[in-house]
């Protein structure tokens, strides 16, 4: 059963509990922003991600709140000046992150309120933060307030002048996905780390065209076995394997005297592997037996 929802019939906070649980995990802003007295401030958003990278624009919106309208202290800075540092939280400064969202007083320092330390930037006043593994100097270049209404957002679109990367993240030149440990935002308390365990790798389609689902045979596409994971990753080959192909495969395996469901299961367990011809090559063998 699906249950329908009209945004216009529940309250704001059932909604924004709605979007911010379904839409996961969000990566955060850490922005730090500075008002025409020079007063520094630091806030996390997760309505925010990269946009382009010629020009490199990134978005994140500070919503107005869901309490009593008023704005966030981040939004009210860049107006006054239209410059903001986006550093990236990783999960050793998580729980610093979270205790600089406390909603002090206009004019309080988040950093030192989190314990953060504050580092000039080059070639805008908001200083980052040296904790961060990555960090973007920007340029505010438009702020789009969506409305006026409790619990709207405000895009703050932001130019990356400068980029700084810790040293440390590197691995052979290339910044490192595992090293960076990154943390996502879910819906309530709940947060997500990128560690090893819950990251994995799929091939992309771009300078290849994938012979797609439809065109694996009718056994394969209904299988009782392979998910619709495992039939994504078989559309993505190129080609089909050729008969020799599918011979050796079926030797190498042993699947001369298996059930045709044996001989998917089997499939399954290779193609998991990470052995996707020799998958599809068995797969087909138990087509034709």
């Amino acid at each position: 059963m699906i249950k329908t929802v009209d945004p216009t019939q529940v309250s704001q906070p059932e909604l924004h509990s709605i979007l911010l649980t379904a839409v996961a995990p969000r990566p955060i802003c850490f922005a730090s922003t500075i008002d025409k007295d020079g007063n520094v401030n630091l806030s996390p958003f997760s309505f925010f991600n990269v946009f382009s990278s010629n020009p490199p624009i990134m978005i994140f919106s500070p919503s107005r709140s869901g309490r009593d309208n008023s704005l966030k202290h981040t939004h009210e800075n860049v107006l006054e000046v239209p410059e903001v540092v986006i550093n990236i939280v990783n999960h050793n400064m998580a729980e610093q992150m979270s205790l600089s969202s406390t909603a002090y007083a206009k004019g309080v320092n988040e950093f030192q309120k989190a314990g953060f330390t504050q580092v000039p930037s080059e070639k805008v006043r908001p200083p980052r933060v040296a904790e961060s593994p990555v960090s973007f100097e920007c340029t505010v270049q438009e702020v789009i307030e969506l409305a006026q209404t409790p619990g709207a957002g405000n895009l703050i679109i932001a130019k990356v002048e400068l980029i700084h990367v810790d040293d440390a993240y590197f691995t052979d030149g290339i910044l490192d996905t595992e090293k960076l440990d990154l943390v996502g935002r879910m819906g309530g308390n709940w947060y997500i780390r990128a560690i090893k365990d819950s990251l994995f790798e799929i091939p992309k389609p771009l300078r290849t065209h994938g012979i797609g689902v439809d065109a694996l045979p009718k056994g394969i596409r209904e299988s009782e076995v392979l998910t619709g994971n495992n039939l994504g990753r078989l559309g993505n080959v190129e080609s089909l394997p050729s008969t020799l192909e599918i011979d050796i495969a079926s030797v190498t395996e042993h699947a001369k005297h298996l059930s045709k469901k044996e001989i998917h299961v089997l499939a399954k367990r290779i193609l998991e592997e990470g052995d996707t011809d020799k998958a599809m090559a068995l797969l087909l063998f138990g087509e034709h037996k």
